[in-house]
């Protein structure tokens, strides 16, 4: 009897396990998953182009000259924060579960964020902005994470389009809702805008699937960890994708950080920054919805080389119309100019993603934390360094981006070789 009893409790247990991965399959198959994937993404997005309207007061506030780009440094300490915290977040969650890291990585988000919102320097808020970074760190990686657990190769690059089409939505929106709080309250606002949102997302996200079952976890034993960083490092498609993404980030971090000040320094429309900014980023978002659409269709890699070609001759373009306009050419060319290389970027970016990460469905936590330290920490370097040339004309960002445009075509064409067969 005892027996008997055993093999029924042990086949009520199999049953309950198939049960809640069945449910939990059916939950990241929705849109429901997507959001909440999409959400991850943007609380990084929301952290940074909430503020850009605030730059003038910052520098006003902070004693700085009207052109510095010291402020761009709030940016720049961000990324290095989401870079370096995604190393831990990313293997403790091969371990631990995606959900319980990023409830922790959530709660670092909102107490540095506060903390920023009280800071009275501009050294103690970038201290902050690097703390903010580490909590934000979280849900970047482990977004990555979850979608690779639940998705591999074409599908994985549908489902991460999918996500960057609605995460888009932020910087569409953020920088005029920052200037629309900045109307009726002082600056510092912009702080408390992802406070408030962070904690809602807290709520809802109590709904959100745990991706990674239990006999899929890995040791954190320092054995376990070396060997999955050299599994990440030894990929060779996952190191050259990798590169691709840090290029293309690196060109995205420095519009972020440049835009601002080439529409008041170059073309003396500040007045107009939240709108251009809004209206180039719906490019973005035309981008992920054309790649989500062709990724199936023709399939990830052919895909990812045909945007590129196009990406870099915008960039080769872009080069020298400011060139031969001197640093200057008309605001409606320049910003034709950029909304066609946006639109490019986002094709690629989640698509080099996936590329990357898709060998590596076995070690999905440390992929993405590797990938996603190298990409945010270089990305933003090479971005401030494009930043910190600024010589009142937008060489310095055309030049930067034929650079690395050019890098990531390379990393293509040349590093990444014949690809790896998808993984499940």
């Amino acid at each position: 009897m005892p027996l008997v009893a055993d093999t029924v409790a042990d086949t009520a247990e199999r049953l309950a396990t198939q049960g809640r991965t069945r449910r939990s399959q059916a939950s990241v198959e929705g849109r429901e998953f997507v959001a909440m994937v999409a959400a991850c993404m943007a609380m990084a997005a929301l952290s940074i182009d909430v503020m850009l309207p605030a730059f003038s007061e910052m520098r006003e506030e902070f004693g700085l000259a009207s052109d510095s780009t010291a402020v761009s440094w709030v940016i720049t300490a961000f990324f290095l924060g989401l870079a370096v915290g995604q190393l831990v977040y990313g293997p403790l969650s091969d371990r631990f579960g995606r959900k319980r890291l990023l409830y922790a990585g959530m709660v670092v988000y909102t107490a540095s964020a506060v903390a920023s919102a009280f800071m009275p320097t501009l050294a103690g808020l970038i201290v902050c902005r690097v703390a903010w970074g580490a909590g934000a760190a979280a849900p970047r990686s482990l977004a990555l994470a979850m979608v690779r657990d639940a998705h591999g190769g074409e599908r994985m690059a549908r489902t991460m389009s999918m996500v960057m089409a609605t995460f888009v939505l932020v910087p569409v929106f953020a920088p005029g809702l920052g200037s629309l709080a900045m109307e009726v309250a002082p600056w510092r606002i912009v702080f408390w805008i992802p406070v408030v949102a962070v904690l809602a997302l807290m709520v809802w996200f109590v709904r959100l699937p745990e991706t990674l079952p239990v006999e899929r976890r890995r040791s954190v034993s320092p054995a376990a960890l070396r060997e999955a960083f050299q599994a990440v490092i030894r990929t060779r498609q996952t190191v050259a994708f990798g590169l691709v993404v840090t290029c293309l980030f690196g060109v995205m971090t420095s519009f972020i950080g440049s835009f601002e000040i080439i529409v008041d320094d170059v073309y003396d429309q500040a007045d107009s920054f939240a709108i251009l900014f809004g209206l180039l980023a719906c490019t973005l978002g035309v981008g992920s919805v054309l790649s989500a659409r062709l990724v199936m269709r023709i399939g990830l890699h052919r895909l990812v080389r045909a945007v590129i070609c196009y990406v870099v001759g915008v960039a080769a373009t872009l080069t020298v119309v400011a060139t031969l306009a001197d640093g200057e050419p008309p605001l409606w060319l320049f910003l034709v100019l950029l909304a066609g290389l946006l639109p490019g970027i986002s094709m690629l970016m989640p698509n080099a993603n996936t590329a990357a990460m898709t060998p590596l469905p076995h070690v999905a936590g440390m992929a993405a934390a590797v990938l996603g330290t190298v990409s945010t920490a270089g990305g933003a370097l090479l971005g401030s360094v494009i930043d910190s040339a600024f010589d009142g004309s937008v060489r310095p960002f055309a030049y930067g981006a034929v650079v690395l445009t050019g890098l990531a075509a390379a990393a293509i064409f040349v590093v990444a070789g014949r690809p790896q067969p998808s993984a499940s």
